[in-house]
């Protein structure tokens, strides 16, 4: 009974979140939320063992990810009214798209493929193992990942590898012409015979030269 109540109570906290985040006019106020979205669904996630999941979505994604757009949204200055442009426009689509997630949500939370299905073949396994004492469901974890699931996990890495090469390249800037720039090769083809030359010479005495004084021009006294 207890689990049942911190469900609902987290659902609601969870969805109230996931609102503000969508209409909050303050940025920081939506990045705010979203934290308190990703802190609630590791909650849920520890409600149903998940305890792995659950840490690391608040170590990555609260204590890295989201602490990191916090930062970058208060450095820049966001533009409330460019946000606004073309909302109308885009709703229909975003409509749309909402229903599709809602409807493919459906289909893996409700049926009989399920992941919470006891004829699941995963749920039937998780069933059977967690009567022993020595489950472990970061290792019953790790093993579905990168057997059954590891096409997608290898296409998320390649998704991610791609997002990581595109933020390098949109960052670089083109070198101006003014700037001071020495390359790399060729400071790797020096040497140090070739960078310093010692010259000897013969040491020699020097004579003073004499110093003549100035004198007054004719015409003046």
């Amino acid at each position: 009974m207890l689990l049942k109540i911190l469900f609902y109570v987290f659902s609601l906290i969870l969805l109230y979140a996931a609102v503000r985040v969508i209409t909050a006019r303050n940025p920081v106020t939506a990045v705010m939320h979203l934290i308190l979205c990703f802190v609630t669904t590791a909650a849920l996630w520890m409600l149903i063992q998940a305890e792995f999941l659950g840490l690391a979505l608040v170590v990555i994604y609260v204590g890295a990810v989201m602490v990191l757009f916090l930062f970058v949204v208060m450095m820049i200055d966001v533009s409330t009214e460019l946000v606004k442009q073309g909302f109308i426009k885009y709703l229909p689509l975003g409509i749309v798209l909402t229903l599709i997630m809602i409807v493919e949500m459906g289909m893996v939370l409700v049926g009989k493929q399920s992941v919470f299905s006891e004829t699941h073949p995963y749920a039937v396994e998780v069933v059977s193992s967690a009567v022993s004492a020595s489950y472990s469901n970061t290792a019953n974890l790790g093993m579905y990942l990168y057997t059954h699931y590891i096409y997608a996990f290898e296409i998320v890495a390649l998704i991610l590898l791609v997002g990581m090469i595109a933020a390098i390249s949109l960052t670089i800037r083109p070198r101006r012409s003014y700037t001071r720039y020495m390359p790399v090769s060729e400071q790797l083809k020096a040497r140090p015979e070739e960078r310093l030359k010692v010259v000897k010479l013969d040491a020699s005495q020097w004579e003073a030269l004499p110093v003549e004084t100035p004198t007054a021009e004719k015409g003046e006294g």
